[in-house]
């Protein structure tokens, strides 16, 4: 009882800083100032939100945007980065990608003098990284999947963006929370997921693993550090007329939230962010720092546990707009 109490309190500090740092934007400026976006994709709903938070949200304080869309490929992510370089910007957002090649390049940002912010990118070379507290994400829809499989059976795991910072720490929280149950498997060698083609690539890998493990294997859920793959593997578990094994994925897409408000759908939970939030404080740290303000090195916007026991009170605001 403490536990939830302590969270709930937690969550309400969240969302009243996130009111707070909105009404104190309305009094910052950036007329005069150029700011780059380079974000490594938009094709997903997360994505997309949280870019546009960003170009709304500097615009609307007067900044010049330059906003540079990867389409999913790091190098052109690189480009980008070296093209904002080049135009001397009053700061640059960064927006995920792989690490391991961005890294060299968000230093190569801090060296040119430029201040550098990132959303969901965690590096010694960011003033702010703006992003969900992924570490409780983690943990909390773990120990949600642990629940609902009474601590045994096997865990079918996507795990292909580990260089992603935080698919990384979600990943991490799961290992952590599954070596305490002795009764729970996860399976290798890991399912790989893919970008783009991910919803399509997840209905044949599960589709292939259903084959493999049947009812009597102990296959129980199938986990991913985002939801496009938990769409495609919902529908492969509804076609197999698996329904005994439960999906589980972080973001809050629209198409998999309404997934989960089905009581038939194997859909069981969805760790949902506000990637739009998430895009607009970002910007807001940047406004702050090119005012002169104190920022501090993360800043955490919060999330909400989707599950079938309260979607009918919470999945409202996240399912497909009408």
């Amino acid at each position: 009882m403490r536990f939830k109490f302590l969270k709930g309190l937690l969550a309400a500090s969240a969302i009243a800083a996130i009111t707070a740092t909105a009404s104190f934007a309305e009094e910052l400026s950036l007329k005069g100032k150029t700011i780059g976006v380079t974000v490594v994709g938009t094709s997903h709903h997360w994505d997309l939100q949280a870019y546009k938070g960003q170009i709304d949200e500097l615009k609307k304080m007067g900044a010049e945007v330059i906003a540079l869309d990867a389409g999913r490929n790091d190098q052109t992510q690189v480009n980008q980065i070296q093209t904002l370089i080049a135009q001397k910007p009053d700061a640059i957002i960064q927006q995920l990608g792989n690490i391991k090649v961005l890294d060299p390049w968000l230093k190569k940002i801090r060296d040119a003098d430029i201040p550098l912010f990132t959303v969901d990118t965690i590096t010694p070379h960011s003033v702010n990284n703006t992003t969900s507290n992924n570490y409780g994400i983690g943990s909390d829809l773990a120990l949600r999947i642990a629940e609902d499989m009474g601590g045994k059976g096997k865990v079918l795991v996507f795990n292909g963006f580990y260089s992603v910072p935080v698919c990384k720490i979600r990943y991490d929280q799961l290992k952590y929370v599954m070596g305490n149950f002795s009764g729970i498997e996860m399976i290798e060698p890991e399912l790989k997921d893919v970008a783009p083609n991910t919803v399509q690539q997840a209905f044949a890998d599960v589709t292939d693993m259903l084959t493999k493990f049947d009812k009597d294997s102990g296959l129980k859920a199938v986990w991913s550090c985002w939801d496009r793959p938990s769409v495609g593997a919902t529908q492969a578990i509804e076609k197999a007329g698996r329904n005994e094994v439960k999906v589980y994925g972080i973001d809050g897409s629209p198409d998999f939230v309404e997934m989960i408000t089905n009581p038939n759908s194997p859909a069981m939970a969805v760790a949902a962010q506000q990637p739009y939030e998430i895009g607009k404080n970002a910007a807001i740290n940047v406004a702050k720092y090119l005012n002169g303000q104190p920022i501090a090195p993360i800043t955490f916007v919060s999330s909400v546990m989707i599950t079938k026991d309260n979607a009918a009170e919470l999945a409202k605001d996240f399912l497909p707009k009408k």
